[in-house]
């Protein structure tokens, strides 16, 4: 079980936060295999040095755009590819990072509702 149930104690801060810090953790492992593909990609497909290839997908990651526009058909087709993926990608890293707060504010609502006697 990752999260608590309904009825159950809240966890510590001290849990909390570790939790917090293994969702980021989760999603910093993420962003980093991320980028890297986006490198060797860029690498690949335009034949870019690796500080280019990593400035074009730390941009695109970052929702900027590339700096160095694609000239061939595979480089293209990768760009427009590893766009779409980034932008998925903010949103489950934002879902990772976010989780477990939401979760505790949930658990905190639901804790009231118990106290109160309703289900």
């Amino acid at each position: 079980m990752i999260y608590e149930r309904r009825g159950h104690r809240f966890v510590t801060r001290r849990e909390f936060l570790w939790r917090l810090g293994k969702h980021f953790g989760m999603a910093s492992l993420l962003v980093i295999g991320s980028l890297g593909a986006g490198m060797a990609g860029y690498a690949w497909f335009e034949g870019l040095t690796w500080i280019d290839s990593f400035l074009n997908a730390a941009m695109l990651l970052g929702g900027m755009g590339p700096i160095t526009a694609p000239v061939t058909t595979g480089g293209k087709i990768f760009a427009g590819i590893y766009a779409l993926y980034a932008g998925l990608l903010f949103l489950i890293g934002a879902g990772l990072i976010f989780a477990p707060v939401i979760h505790r504010i949930l658990h905190h609502f639901h804790m009231d509702e118990e106290k109160e006697g309703r289900r």
